[in-house]
């Protein structure tokens, strides 16, 4: 089992336990190493208060200090800590209206989300486990701490994590949290979809993301989401984990007489110019049947963007959207055009706008932007030589204004 992260931050928990207080790794963390995963953060949860804390280490950073949390800076590492706590009353089954500080360990664990995350353990590798946490990861178990209706009545987002780990983790959810998820699905209505987001894009990368894709379905999840609210997601079919944003372009390209708008996605700029680079892409592919058709494919869309989507061809078959022929469409060919493409964007073409309107004695207008997609495909399709002298003769006769 990996432990570097935990000897790392041994000397963090000994400070706290020197003065008197309790101090533990918690959390995924603690399943990570318990299932000897790779392990990329550690959580420490404490009886010491906030202040506290601040006034043991000399350098913190009070990050959710309302919430009990205080990130710590110790030997040229970051470490989070948390004050043992328990949460008042949920509000819109989001969030509590009030945290509560306490000093029993016990507390602070049974109102976490399931028992796989409730496990603590200390500095010397003993497990702390009320709640049977160690057994249902060797069952490969997913359990809710308690009752399953009241976990998730309190935070409705317990239910896409649940799902999310199951995907991950490749685990069976316990009968009764799948119940408890069915009574209270509608409260995910509720949530931020910035929350939701956050856990799909990991669910949908998931290695069973097909049980989970499933499960979603059987709970009607996607109809209390927004934009996926608009879709009829029964037509989609998941079998294998797909990137996120290629995931919402084969909904858009599938069931394209929809039309949702990404903005309700709240995702960032990047991600829906992804999107809509996929959607294009998914589009144009269908319509390629030669060598020739594909080199202006590649030049618009990329290597890459082309190469993902070709790695999930057979997601695509499943759901009826046409790729071209394997015998054009393949990774060798692919790269072969890519590699031997006489220029890689219009930047690189021998000539500019202003050449165009000097050598044709015109004034600037939409012709010029016309007239230099034609260069460019001319130029792709191996018609036209990329040089300047060549290019003019070759406008003369072929650029009309």
């Amino acid at each position: 089992m990996t432990n570097i992260l935990f000897e790392d931050a041994k000397p963090v928990i000994k400070k706290i336990k020197e003065q008197g207080f309790e101090a533990y790794f918690v959390g995924g963390s603690v399943r990570d190493y318990l299932m000897d995963k790779d392990i990329h953060d550690i959580d420490i949860t404490t009886s010491a208060r906030p202040d506290e804390i601040e006034e043991m280490f000399s350098k913190t950073i009070p990050i959710g200090k309302e919430h009990g949390t205080i990130n710590v800076l110790f030997h040229n590492k970051s470490y989070e800590i948390t004050t043992f706590r328990t949460e008042g009353e949920y509000i819109n089954h989001r969030k509590p209206n009030d945290v509560i500080f306490v000093r029993d360990l016990y507390e602070d664990v049974k109102r976490r989300d399931f028992t796989i995350n409730a496990i603590a353990m200390d500095e010397s590798y003993n497990i702390i486990d009320y709640f049977n946490g160690k057994d249902d990861i060797d069952a490969h178990n997913i359990k809710t701490v308690g009752n399953a209706v009241e976990r998730f009545e309190e935070d409705a987002l317990r239910i896409i994590r649940g799902l999310r780990f199951q995907s991950q983790l490749a685990f069976t959810l316990d009968n009764e949290t799948f119940d408890g998820m069915l009574q209270q699905i509608q409260n995910i209505e509720y949530l931020s979809i910035e929350r939701i987001i956050v856990e799909f894009k990991k669910l949908i990368t998931g290695k069973n993301v097909a049980v989970s894709f499933k499960n979603l379905l059987t709970l009607n999840a996607f109809a209390y989401i927004p934009f996926f609210s608009h879709y009829d997601m029964r037509h989609i079919i998941i079998k294998e984990p797909l990137p996120f944003n290629l995931f919402i372009a084969l909904i858009q390209s599938k069931l394209s007489n929809v039309n949702a708008q990404l903005a309700q996605l709240k995702i960032s700029n990047n991600d829906k110019k992804e999107i809509q680079t996929f959607t294009q892409l998914l589009t144009v592919l269908q319509t390629i049947n030669t060598k020739q058709e594909l080199k202006l494919t590649i030049y618009d869309y990329g290597l890459q963007h082309n190469l993902t989507i070709l790695s999930y061809s057979q997601t695509f078959k499943q759901n009826d959207i046409a790729l071209p022929s394997p015998l054009i469409y393949n990774e060798q060919l692919l790269r072969q055009i890519a590699q031997e493409m006489p220029i890689k964007n219009r930047q690189e073409l021998d000539i500019t706008g202003k050449d165009l309107i000097d050598y044709l004695e015109q004034r600037s207008g939409p012709w010029i932007k016309d007239a230099l997609r034609n260069i460019e495909i001319a130029v792709i399709d191996g018609n036209l030589t990329n040089y300047k002298p060549k290019i003019l003769e070759w406008v003369k006769e072929h650029v009309k204004i």
